[in-house]
This record gives C-alpha cells, structure tokens and sequence, in this order.
C-alpha cells in the first residue's frame, strides 16, 4: 500500500526550533522520499514515524520551505515487507527522482533497501536500530537510532551496578532481535556478564511458555534481557509474570512506546529499558542539551495528535532535520551536496541525543545518548546511574 502526500498550504501552526528558510515565495518542489511500515507487525513503530514526517513537512513548508523550496514527501507505506519496500525504494528513484530517503521502520526492511539506493547514489536515512545498517559504513547510508550494541552495553552496565552478572537472552527471529542478541553476545565478556541461557520467538509468535518455561527452571539466573520490537517483547513480559519469574527484566529501545505499555499491561511494572531523552522530555533537568528540542516536539506532537510521544517518531523528526540542515548549509538538494553536508554533522541536538556524524561514523551517537527508564505505574521513569 502506498499514498503520496503533498502539502502547499500555509498557517497550520509555528515551530518553535530554527528553519532557517528564505522568506521568499516556494519556486519549485524538492523531492524527499519516505518508506515506512505504517502497517503491518511494525505498525506501532512506523504510525508516529508517518506522521511525524507528514505534520514537520507541513510545518516546513507553511513556514516558506527548504531553501525557498516546497518540500514535497513522497510518502510510502511497506507493511513491514522487506521485499515491498524494496519496490517502493526503486520506485522513489527511477519514477520520483527524489533528492534523498528517510524511512527503513525496521532492520530487515531498511537492509532490503539500501542496496537501491546506493546504487543510486540517494542519501538514505535509516530509523531502524540494528548497527549492521551503517557497520561496515556504507557511503549513502546513515541512520538515527541508536545501535542495538549500544542497548546491549547500557544494559549492561546497569546490570553490573546492581551486581547481576549472569543473564538469559530472549531475542526475536526478526532481523533485529537477531543482531541485538549478536551484538548483546559479543559484548558480554567485555562486560563481565555471562550468558547462561538463551531462548528465541517469532515475530507472530502469540505463546512463549515453553521458552520462558526453560527460563524460569535455569538455575543461576539473575536477570533476563528480551531483544525484540513489536508485540512480541509485550507477549513475553505478559508471560513472564504470569509464569511468576520474578527475576530483573530488561526490554531494548525497540519498545521505546507507550503502546508496549498499553500491550503488557500491568506486567511491565519494573521492566527497564535503555530509550531517547524524548520519553522522559518532562523529566530532564534544566542544564540538559537536548531539553529545548524534545519538550518543543513533544509539546507539538501531543497538541498536534492527543497521542503520547513515542522514540519512533523522534527517529522520523531527526531524520527529517538532519536532511533539512544538509540541505541549508549545502544551500542545495542535490543528492552528493546532501550526503557529504550530513557526514559532515557536527553537534547537532536531536530527539535522540547530539549528533556529531564523521566519513566513520553514519550515526553520530554515543552511549551519553541513551537514557536508562524504568516502567512505573504506567509511565517512564529516569533511573539514577549512580547507583541501582
């Protein structure tokens, strides 16, 4: 399924961060594509992307456009079908023409495509997690989310300041759930943390007692840590209480939503995850970078909707400005000016923390850009990493 927006009209409302636009009348269209899984397994992830990319495009534009420029979205939804948006990023470059791609809502989907647009020579901006997408670094590529790695290392250095140090991993077949399980295996002796045990699901998978089961007969066990987007990690935490397993339970950023709270229900009472400074925008203290930025999208996002703010969207805003920047410092959209101007981002302040991108570096974060939340009554709270 596809749908192609186009937004000329005026006064829809202010943004309170810099556009930098010229005040002169729109001359033309610049073409930014979009490929997203607003449907599908991956909807709760790529619902807020869609429409954040939609209300910020609309903003840019009321507010005179990019360079004088309409920004016209070319706005595509995947499903979440790897081979479908592998379709639609062909046709975003042999039929549209477009400058430069945000979208990819998930690992398998986002890989499918980047070799359509590298061989293009499109700058492409992922939203999906998985380090593999910029690791080895591809010159088109970059992405906002921080890397499953990371996830893996912010847990476990929350794991070693409560002293757990031996764990069982319960990852999702999918694309992501199996690089974050990778990456959280590999970076598990450098943290001094064991893996005793590991377990799987699939992604429409809708029963895991007999993986938490085995869980929950392991002897030794400290902590569990799930490595999955989805329904699936909610499926797994619902069952993780109702098995009466009792032992510290960790999500990965790929729950980062009020939605996985609203699907586990009072089951999530505890769980700790690693997330974007956006889920906590009300909690941040003054001193803060990134506070101007994500209480101005939150506040937007939330007038704008009546929904509450997910990371997903955050990924789609970051995306979206991390392309309108390039393209006013390269005063043009053409595809080359693009991609040289986003690797040379430097300090950029985003939903999902400072950008400093490098020809190295296509993500630009560090792990200072993860915060640590935990799930109490129902909403996200800051966990001091001081202590436990």
């Amino acid at each position: 399924m596809s749908a192609t927006r186009r937004f000329v009209s005026a006064g829809l409302f202010t943004l309170t961060f810099a556009l930098s636009t010229i005040a002169a009348p729109a001359r033309a269209d610049v073409k930014i594509g979009a490929v997203v899984s607003a449907t599908g397994l991956a909807e709760y992830l790529g619902a807020p992307e869609k429409r954040t990319l939609e209300l910020w495009v609309e903003a840019i534009n009321a507010a005179g456009g990019l360079n004088g420029e309409k920004i016209d979205l070319i706005l595509h939804d995947d499903g979440g079908e790897p081979e479908t948006a592998r379709s639609l990023a062909q046709r975003l470059v042999d039929q549209d023409k477009v400058a430069a791609v945000i979208g990819g809502t998930t690992t398998a989907t986002t890989l499918a495509m980047i070799p359509v647009f590298e061989a293009a020579q499109v700058p492409f901006v992922s939203l999906a997690g998985a380090v593999q997408i910029v690791e080895p670094v591809r010159k088109w590529v970059f992405k906002t989310p921080h890397t499953d790695r990371m996830a893996c290392e912010k847990i476990f250095a929350d794991l070693k300041r409560r002293k757990l140090t031996t764990i069982a991993i319960v990852s999702g077949t999918d694309a992501f759930g199996r690089s974050m399980r990778e990456q959280c295996v590999k970076a598990a002796p450098a943290a001094g943390i064991t893996v005793a045990l590991e377990e799987t699901y699939g992604p429409a998978d809708t029963d895991v007692t007999a993986q938490l089961t085995a869980v929950k007969r392991k002897s030794g066990l400290q902590a569990v840590v799930v490595a999955g987007h989805g329904q699936g990690p909610a499926i797994v935490t619902r069952s993780y209480r109702q098995l009466g397993i009792t032992l510290p339970l960790y999500q990965s950023h790929g729950v980062a939503s009020k939605q996985f709270i609203a699907l586990a229900g009072p089951a999530a009472e505890g769980v700790r995850l690693p997330a974007a400074a956006l889920l906590v925008a009300d909690k941040l203290g003054d001193g803060d970078p990134q506070k101007a930025v994500v209480q101005d999208y939150a506040r937007t996002w939330q007038q704008k909707t009546g929904q509450p703010v997910s990371a997903f969207g955050g990924h789609a805003f970051d995306g979206l400005m991390l392309v309108v920047e390039a393209a006013k410092r390269a005063g043009s959209t053409e595809p080359a000016k693009l991609r040289d101007e986003l690797e040379r981002t430097r300090g950029h302040v985003g939903t999902g923390g400072v950008v400093t991108m490098s020809p190295s570096d296509h993500t630009g974060l560090d792990l200072s850009a993860l915060r640590l939340l935990e799930i109490r009554k129902g909403d996200w709270v800051l966990v001091s990493e001081q202590g436990s």
